[in-house]
């Protein structure tokens, strides 16, 4: 069905079923991911062995860059991933299977290059197996697998700033340009990402004109005029700092046993019969633990609604100067109920569903906790409660979805599981054997 052009498709879609168009887009996502592995392939080999061609250009990437479409830093980071490749076998299979994204493959080798300082040279190829677990099949994101690099520099954690959150590396560029306008380019580390987009958030949201017409701003535009009145804000307030005020609002949620006083490395821990304080959690010496991404998920890191894992160390320096909400968990990790039984969700509810939903939870959909819903799995008006184990963060599109009625390809069900978390059940039409699913906003 992929022969010819996207005109030649375009011209006859009319004539195909949903099915086949269905059909269509997923074999030509697999087909991209088969060609990307095969160019990195190619211009790895170019590199090893250049031709005078190659030679006139420094670099492959950059040859790669002035022979396609492609940009010289998008040339030069296929380049950078063939040689990276070289040094990991197991990940190169991956990627060359179609079985990994590009820059999926590119965090896994990162991770690979730079470790953490206390993780031993032979916890490596386990880690590794936990990784490409992560990234592969057709519910890896990218916040899975950060999830799963995050817990791993958390096991082997050490005193070392994770790059992620290492704001020495913040750069931020204004440049006037010959039109008299600015351009700004910025590279920040996750927390002032995160402060950043909480700023941003609110201000940005479309904005019906008087007359109720949609906001016709693109989200770039209100992005941009958010900053703007950012900065409105800023000047017009004289913001220059107050000692002793209240912190940026930065939500980070963290279980009470790793906000607890700094432990000892895992690397440097001894697995002794007598030694009682050593948490069993991160007790890896039985290295073959790593190899399945399940025995992560009870070790808990930071987690920011808008930029996802926070190492626990930069969790606790946070923890010494904020203002702390209480959130009660059960052995699950799943928060109880904090508010009496009414209609609409209270505060200390949102903070609550948050804390577990990390946002909209149904599964493949990253919608950060500032655009959802709370919505009631039994309705209100069929006497649902409104507590914890009824209620679940949706997004508009999927509470939209989940409120309307059974129509050509069924209804998708929400059961409450026994870890008191939401598991979604697909209508027969899209998954006959009806499996349930978990967000995958995993953390």
């Amino acid at each position: 069905m992929l022969a010819g052009s996207a005109a030649d498709l375009r011209s006859r879609t009319w004539q195909l079923r949903p099915a086949d168009l269905r059909e269509i887009a997923i074999t030509a996502s697999a087909e991209i991911l088969r060609l990307e592995a095969i160019r990195v392939v190619a211009v790895d080999a170019l590199a090893l062995n250049p031709d005078e061609q190659v030679l006139c250009y420094r670099g492959a990437g950059r040859w790669l860059a002035a022979n396609t479409m492609l940009q010289i830093p998008t040339g030069n980071r296929i380049a950078a991933l063939g040689l990276a490749l070289r040094t990991f076998p197991t990940i190169s299979a991956q990627f060359d299977a179609g079985n990994l994204t590009f820059d999926h493959t590119a965090l896994i080798v990162t991770f690979c290059e730079t470790p953490p300082k206390g993780m031993p040279e032979k916890a490596l190829p386990h880690c590794i197996n936990t990784l490409l677990a992560a990234a592969s099949g057709i519910e890896a994101t990218t916040a899975k697998l950060r999830y799963a690099i995050a817990v791993l520099e958390r096991i082997f954690e050490s005193d070392d700033t994770p790059p992620g959150e290492d704001d020495d590396r913040n750069q931020l560029r204004i440049s006037p340009t010959l039109n008299g306008r600015v351009a700004i380019k910025g590279d920040f580390d996750s927390l002032t990402g995160e402060m950043l987009l909480s700023a941003l958030s609110g201000l940005s949201m479309p904005t019906p004109a008087a007359d109720g017409t949609p906001d016709a701003r693109s989200a770039a535009k209100r992005t941009a005029d958010a900053f703007t009145e950012l900065i409105r804000r800023y000047l017009d307030n004289a913001a220059t700092g107050v000692d002793g005020g209240q912190r940026p609002h930065v939500n980070v949620h963290v279980n009470a046993k790793d906000l607890a006083e700094h432990r000892t490395c895992a690397s440097t821990r001894k697995n002794t019969s007598n030694n009682t304080d050593d948490d069993p959690a991160l007790d890896f010496d039985d290295l073959d633990n790593l190899d399945s991404l399940d025995s992560l998920d009870g070790l808990d890191v930071g987690h920011m609604p808008w930029m996802g894992p926070l190492s626990i160390t930069r969790t606790r320096m946070l923890a010494c100067d904020c203002l702390l909400s209480t959130i009660l968990l059960d052995e699950n990790g799943a928060p109880l109920d904090v508010s009496p039984l009414k209609r609409l969700v209270s505060a200390a509810q949102r903070t609550a569903l948050i804390a577990r939903d990390k946002g909209c939870a149904f599964p493949g959909c990253d919608c950060v906790p500032a655009w959802t819903d709370a919505h009631h799995i039994t309705p209100w008006s069929q006497n649902g409660p409104t507590v914890m184990d009824n209620l679940v963060l949706l997004c508009r599109s999927h509470h939209t979805l989940m409120h309307r009625k059974a129509g050509f390809t069924g209804k998708w069900e929400i059961k409450m599981g026994r870890d008191h978390k939401p598991w979604f059940i697909p209508p027969p039409a899209i998954d006959p054997e009806q499996k349930p699913r978990r967000s995958t906003q995993r953390c």
